[in-house]
């Protein structure tokens, strides 16, 4: 089906569009749009995996710990600004060479399905665990309220063929740059005329932009800016937590919502089933379920034990579903009621939860997930590889492959 999207964010269209519409001239006319996407995603995984290295419990934003070096704050910083920025340039390089296909719908949301739980991983380093940080269970339903947000845009494409892009499916951009902006005081200066667009604007952005600067103030004051309330007893913690949940609940569910009964009233829904239209959210649910059950009944604490991996596994299997969904869309096929995913997954929380191989649950997570991971790799290069041959494209150069 042709590529339907609907873009009403303030942010995006007064002040990001014409950023980006700017920054595209520098790339060369034979930059392949994939390649660009791919490479801004990429930053997104160096970013998880750095941090990784320097905080790999989530403990070294808390108070008596060793903590993240400036620099490592910088970079990740620098390169988060630079991988949103790939993402909002490689459909307009798209445009400008006359190159667009389904195979970059496909690779843009593919991937921006997986950077998700990349992006919120890396974030909650700015103030982890500890007494001052949020513990790995509340990061963990936290992330499952960016996940349900991000699928929900493509819920509703999926019932009415237009793809209503989120204003924000994670932090409000506006009050996280206002509130930021005031705690590192003289060391970051927001310009009145960008307060005055913020303020006019929805609270709920995407917050890729406003992230890079809490990156960036945080070498400069250290993570010991975040100990400290920022109104009241009202924590740092407590407003990353409330603006992901006000967020999801104020703006994007409500906007969904809405935008799915403007179809209803005017019949232009594509499956007028209420079973059908609540297919894509079958898997997911799942997935929800069957990790919390886990969490829940394990006997080693496995999300506190390992809660990277954890997270890791948990965004993997999610973006599968998420391209599944979005294949479907494409071609206007039916959602599939559950994904194979599922299946190991639910072996793997019964016997880790019946007590069979307690001392094993380690190893269980480490094979489960290198198997979604592998899985879904060889799935998305699966499907790349078919549709260049069908729309016979490269999937990263404009030259077209050869005819023999």
């Amino acid at each position: 089906s042709q590529y339907s999207a609907v873009d009403s964010n303030p942010l995006s269209l007064y002040v990001m569009h014409p950023f980006w519409n700017t920054v595209v001239k520098i790339f060369p006319t034979w930059l392949a749009p994939n390649l660009i996407t791919f490479c801004g995603f990429l930053l997104l995984v160096f970013n998880f995996f750095l941090m990784a290295y320097f905080d790999p419990d989530f403990y070294a934003s808390a108070p008596n710990h060793e903590h993240v070096p400036n620099k490592v704050w910088v970079i990740v910083g620098i390169l988060n600004f630079a991988a949103y920025t790939l993402d909002g340039v490689d459909g307009k390089q798209a445009r400008r060479t006359k190159s667009s296909t389904p195979l970059g719908e496909l690779f843009d949301h593919g991937l921006d399905s997986w950077a998700c739980m990349f992006f919120v991983v890396t974030v909650y380093s700015t103030f982890g665990q500890g007494p001052n940080g949020v513990t790995v269970f509340v990061l963990y339903l936290l992330l499952w309220v960016v996940l349900f947000s991000f699928i929900l845009s493509h819920w509703e494409k999926y019932n009415t063929g237009i793809l209503f892009l989120p204003w924000g499916y994670d932090i409000s951009q506006v009050h996280s740059l206002l509130y930021w902006g005031k705690i590192s005081g003289k060391m970051l200066w927001v310009p009145d005329s960008v307060k005055e667009s913020c303020s006019a604007a929805s609270p709920e952005k995407r917050s890729e932009n406003t992230i890079s600067i809490v990156y960036i103030v945080t070498s400069v004051v250290g993570v010991e800016a975040w100990y400290g309330p920022f109104l009241f007893n009202f924590l740092y913690r407590d407003l990353f937590t409330a603006m992901i949940i006000g967020c999801a609940l104020a703006v994007t569910l409500p906007m969904s919502l809405f935008n799915y009964y403007k179809a209803y009233t005017s019949n232009t829904l594509k499956h007028h089933s209420f079973y059908e239209a609540m297919l894509p959210f079958l898997s997911p649910v799942l997935l929800f379920v069957l990790c919390t059950v886990w969490i829940f009944l394990s006997p080693s604490d496995i999300l506190q034990a390992h809660p990277r991996l954890f997270y890791f596994m948990v965004g993997t299997a999610f973006a599968n579903i998420s391209c599944r969904l979005i294949v479907c869309q494409m071609s206007s096929t039916r959602c599939q009621p559950l994904n194979w995913m599922l299946l190991p997954l639910a072996l793997v929380v019964l016997v880790a939860t019946s007590g069979l191989m307690p001392e094993s649950e380690t190893f269980l997570l480490y094979l489960l997930t290198s198997l979604i991971t592998l899985a879904h790799i060889h799935y998305g290069v699966g499907v790349v590889s078919q549709l260049s041959k069908h729309f016979h494209i490269r999937p990263f150069s404009l030259r077209k492959p050869s005819s023999d």
